[in-house]
């Protein structure tokens, strides 16, 4: 696993994909969060927190995670290299784990430098200090949670087809499903709005971001996360045998 993990990251960095896409997420936010006027402007909200920030990046990594999973098995099957990936002394599980690190691994490394937000808004902040880092770090948290289930995701469409595009539109599809569409559903059944909400990430990841850590999100985030490697792992064995 280490070994697809390393060629994972070598590949990232290797070309300008890794750079892109940790330049594209921090502009992105930075623009969003510093520049433009809006609901999202920092400046402008006159309270020293990070809630715009974790408000815009599970969208942001909506399109962005798809972006650098689309090619983890597409491309090994355009190429014909899968065959190969398989037969090595590894199991699948392995494989899929390697990538999936992989994939992690560089956003996670794109989400670093925002920690610098916390340093400028705890200076903002009147008095100097001033910011709810519980809330904060909880939202983080539930950021590394939201990134491993995006990933997931992504890992398991980069395996249905050859094409690239195919599997970074489905992927993109997926996470908006399980990132909002729940939510849009539960208004309509106000009877079971409240269980048809806990289906959706959303209201898991609000429910960390309040700096509350529940067995219950955790478990939720997780178990989607190891349902899609499921699957990611099975559609590779059909293709194997």
């Amino acid at each position: 696993m280490k070994a697809i993990l390393l060629r994972e990251i070598k590949s990232f960095f290797g070309s300008p994909v890794g750079y892109l896409v940790i330049a594209i997420f921090l502009l992105l936010n930075g623009l969003f969060l510093w520049v433009f006027e809006g609901d999202y402007n920092i400046l402008n909200s006159g309270f020293a927190d990070l809630t715009p920030f974790f408000t815009i990046a599970p969208w942001i990594l909506i399109f962005l995670i798809p972006a650098v999973t689309m090619r983890s098995f597409s491309d090994e099957r355009k190429q014909g290299t899968l065959e190969l990936l398989l037969t090595k002394p590894l199991s699948v599980w392995q494989i899929v784990n390697g990538k999936f690190l992989g994939a992690m691994l560089l956003i996670i490394i794109a989400i670093i430098p925002t920690f610098i937000y916390v340093w400028v808004i705890s200076g903002l902040g009147m008095p100097v200090g001033n910011i709810d880092l519980g809330s904060t770090m909880g939202s983080y948290f539930g950021l590394l949670f939201l990134i491993a289930a995006y990933s997931a995701i992504g890992i398991f469409t980069s395996t249905v087809s050859e094409n690239q595009i195919v599997a970074f539109i489905l992927s993109v599809f997926l996470c908006f499903v399980f990132y909002f569409a729940f939510d849009g559903l539960a208004t309509y059944l106000p009877s079971a709005e409240n269980f048809i909400s806990s289906l959706g990430m959303d209201s898991h990841f609000k429910s960390m971001s309040r700096g509350v850590i529940d067995t219950r999100d955790i478990l939720y985030f997780v178990s989607l996360t190891v349902l899609f490697l499921s699957f990611t792992v099975y559609k590779l064995k059909s293709l194997k045998s």
